[in-house]
C-alpha cells in the first residue's frame, strides 16, 4: 500500500476517532458537555472517549500500512522441486488467473474511491470544525420543527399523578407539557402557581413557552412546550424568559398559564431538562 494511502487510512480511522475523543473530554472538562448529552451519561461518554484515545496510542504499534494485510493466503503453496515447477502449461495459467482476479476483487473501482474521498473530508471538515467552533444548544428553529403537538415521550401518567398531589415544586416545561396534555381532570390544576423558565415560540393566543427534553443525548431531543395566555406582545421566537402566572382551565378543558410577570433572561447554563 502505498505511504499516502497508508496515512489517509490511518487518518480516517485513528485520527478522526482521537480528534472527537479530545473534543469530548475538553467539553467534560469545561463543563459544557452537557450542551450535547445528558448529564446522567457523562461518564459513559467520557469514558469511552478516554478508551478510544488508549487504543489511539496503542494503533502506533502497527507499522504504517500493515493495515492492508488481511491476513490471507493469496496463493497455493505448493512444493517446488529443485528441477523448477513441473505443472503443465494449463496449471500454470490457471494459477495466474486466479491471483490476477484476487488482485482484481480487492482493487477499488472508481466511484468508490470518489466515494471514499468525499465522505473523508466531510467527516474531516466536521471534526475539524468541531475543533474551533463554540459549543451552542439548539436552536428555537429545530425545536419547532421537533414540535409534533404531544407531550414528550415517557412522560405523561407519572407526571399527571406526582401532579395531583400538589408536588410541583420541581416541574419543568415537559412535566407540564405532560400535564396539559394527558390531565382528564384540568379543573384540579386550575389555581396553580407556576414559574418557568424557556425560550418564546408561536402561539394561537400570546405565545409559547418551549423547551427541549433530552433522553441521552441531543440527537434524540423532544420538543415540550405550554401555552402562555397574554394579550401583551410576544417577544420574539427564540428569546428566553422567565414566566411567573397561574394555571387556568377554559370551559372546554384546556389548560394554559395566564401570567403575571414575563422577565427576559439569558439563556442558561444548561438549557435543556431530562
Amino acid at each position: 500500500m502505498p505511504r499516502s494511502t497508508s496515512l489517509a487510512t490511518r487518518w480516517l480511522g485513528v485520527g478522526l476517532a482521537s480528534l472527537l475523543a479530545v473534543v469530548t473530554i475538553g467539553l467534560w472538562a469545561t463543563g459544557r458537555l452537557a450542551l450535547y448529552v445528558n448529564p446522567d451519561s457523562a461518564w459513559f461518554t467520557v469514558g469511552m472517549a478516554v478508551l478510544v484515545l488508549a487504543g489511539a496510542v496503542a494503533s502506533f504499534a502497527l507499522p504504517l500500512g500493515a493495515e492492508a494485510d488481511h491476513g490471507h493466503d493469496h496463493g497455493e503453496s505448493r512444493p517446488v522441486s529443485h528441477g523448477g515447477d513441473h505443472r503443465s502449461s494449463s496449471e500454470r495459467s490457471e494459477s495466474k488467473r486466479a491471483g490476477a482476479e484476487h488482485h482484481d476483487h480487492h482493487r477499488a473501482s472508481p466511484l468508490g474511491l470518489a466515494a471514499t474521498a468525499a465522505g473523508g473530508v466531510a467527516a474531516s471538515g466536521i471534526v475539524l470544525l468541531s475543533l474551533v467552533l463554540p459549543p451552542a444548544s439548539l436552536s428555537a428553529e429545530l425545536a419547532m420543527s421537533r414540535d409534533v403537538g404531544a407531550a414528550p415521550l415517557f412522560a405523561g401518567s407519572d407526571a399527571v399523578a406526582l401532579a395531583t398531589t400538589g408536588d410541583t415544586s420541581s416541574f419543568g416545561i415537559g412535566e407540564w407539557a405532560a400535564v396539559f396534555a394527558t390531565a382528564t381532570d384540568p379543573e384540579a390544576f386550575d389555581g396553580d402557581d407556576v414559574t418557568l423558565t424557556g425560550f418564546v415560540t408561536p402561539g394561537a393566543d400570546g405565545f409559547t413557552l418551549t423547551r427541549l427534553v433530552i433522553t441521552h443525548c441531543v440527537i434524540d431531543a423532544q420538543s415540550a412546550s405550554i401555552p402562555i395566555a397574554s394579550d401583551a406582545s410576544a417577544p420574539g421566537t427564540g428569546q428566553w424568559v422567565t414566566v411567573t402566572g397561574t394555571i387556568r382551565a377554559t370551559s372546554d378543558g384546556r389548560l394554559a398559564v395566564h401570567p403575571t410577570s414575563v422577565e427576559s433572561t439569558a439563556e442558561p447554563g444548561d438549557p435543556y431538562e431530562y
